[in-house]
């Protein structure tokens, strides 16, 4: 089928005798012999006016053409006398694919509240809002490959399936091909000796651990992909599915994951702010006045970076009044991200070195014996956008520190091989990526920038 994707038309050069466009009808006016139709393919946040009149031989269909209704268009692009777009197409001939009955249809035009567009999921993206978040979403993926591939890095893949827990957390969701019912505990207590897999194993939390060992071999790899989360979390920047951007970098510390953390996010809003001017403007004239501001700060200026420590002295401070009360070991909580990033520094912070008991275990100890070489960075309205450190290289440290939190050091035998043979230096982090587009956006729930949000009580669609 030869059509012409919208946003190519609406930015063309020159009239064209003969265009075909597709679309979706958003609005359809009818005067004395002849209809407007507003049009859009999901390709701009933009419509395109057809003009079509009487004399075009299927004309008589314009009366199953309301909104929502699907078709294809074809005639003249031809410089528009009205204002707001430069062209718009004389019709010359009109087919209608699928119609949309005005009495169900549940989209017409009139502002839709985020809550009622979440439980018809399957046709929100044809909204502006929906429509722009997820386009930016698709560039903001895109920009990620590219700032990775321009530095060196390899992209690779790492397991869904896995039977080791890397936050060591225990909020996995089990995957099983046993039975629901009538399963008795074997006399050897292996749960799971019938199972797949003949041990217990899990949706993935996290791809570090498997990234890490092809860092060891390659240099340099991030992976970009689904985890899963078992949390009961209702709350605005929670999802049981969501995408994750994991580099890890053999032969550095600290210092250089803070700074891939702060160059990855700089590149990849400037990126978004440079190639969707149009969606990002709908948010900043919407859903945020402050956006655009914001998003000027992040990339202009350098992040600011402190310790946990004097975070936590800056806390005390503040003389607010914490829902959760702030002592040095206490992990830090969004009310205190988004005060350190939105008053004290008004811009995004890197907090650096925690507390080792508030961490997970593959982060590198320091020499107090009391911190971690872990690194978070915050940022307005969000809190907490990349959480990373610099991973313990040394064995004896690492099996002490998986034993101290209760875990079978045997799970990660292939895992502690990597300190046995040629151990180095590494660090890594991971990215929310829905926590980036909230950023980039203005949306204030994480149910909004994925497609298909997947949270507690909630599988559709």
């Amino acid at each position: 089928m030869q059509r012409t994707p919208i946003a190519e038309a609406l930015n063309a050069q020159q009239a064209q005798a003969r265009i075909t466009v597709c679309g979706w009808v958003r609005t359809r006016r009818d005067s004395k012999g002849f209809s407007f139709l507003e049009i859009n393919d999901g390709s701009c946040l933009m419509n395109i006016q057809v003009i079509i009149d009487e004399t075009v031989p299927t004309y008589g269909i314009i009366k199953d053409v309301s909104t929502g209704a699907s078709v294809q268009v074809t005639g003249e692009l031809v410089e528009s006398p009205g204002k707001g777009q430069k062209w718009e197409v004389r019709c010359t001939e009109l087919t209608l694919f699928g119609t949309a009955d005005p009495e169900t249809f549940p989209l017409q035009k009139k502002r839709h509240s985020d809550e009622f567009l979440r439980t018809i999921a399957h046709l929100r993206p044809r909204t502006n809002k929906y429509g722009a978040a997820f386009r930016i979403r698709s560039e903001a993926a895109f920009a990620v490959h590219s700032f990775f591939r321009d530095r060196g890095f390899f992209h690779v893949h790492t397991p869904i399936l896995t039977g080791s827990d890397c936050e060591g957390a225990g909020e996995m969701f089990r995957v099983t091909t046993l039975p629901v019912q009538g399963i008795s505990k074997p006399e050897n207590g292996n749960w799971f000796e019938d199972d797949f897999f003949g041990r217990e194993s899990n949706l993935t939390v996290s791809g570090q651990l498997e990234a890490e060992m092809l860092t060891m071999g390659m240099g340099r790899v991030y992976t970009f992909g689904p985890t899963f989360r078992a949390e009961n979390s209702n709350t605005p920047r929670h999802a049981a599915e969501f995408w994750m951007i994991e580099p890890e970098m053999a032969f550095a510390d600290i210092q250089d994951d803070m700074d891939l953390g702060e160059d990855m996010t700089k590149y990849v809003v400037r990126h978004v702010m440079e190639h969707c001017a149009p969606d990002l403007n709908l948010f900043a004239s919407f859903v945020d006045k402050e956006l655009m501001g914001r998003l000027e700060t992040l990339v202009r200026e350098p992040f600011a970076r402190i310790t946990y420590t004097e975070a936590v002295d800056i806390l005390l401070a503040s003389g607010k009044d914490w829902e959760f009360p702030v002592s040095w070991g206490c992990d830090l909580q969004t009310e205190h991200e988004r005060y350190l990033a939105e008053e004290h520094f008004g811009k995004p912070v890197i907090v650096r070195d925690y507390p080792k008991q508030i961490k997970a275990f593959y982060m590198r100890l320091n020499d107090d014996d009391k911190t971690v070489a872990a690194m978070d960075v915050l940022v307005p309205r969000i809190g907490e956008l990349i959480g990373g450190s610099q991973r313990e290289e040394r064995l004896d440290v690492l099996e002490a520190r998986i034993r101290e939190i209760g875990q079978n050091v045997d799970d990660y035998w292939w895992y502690l091989d990597a300190r046995r043979f040629g151990t180095v230096p590494h660090a890594g982090f991971g990215m929310g990526f829905e926590r980036l587009l909230m950023l980039l956006t203005g949306i204030t729930n994480i149910r909004d920038v994925i497609p298909f949000p997947r949270t507690p009580r909630n599988i559709d669609f």
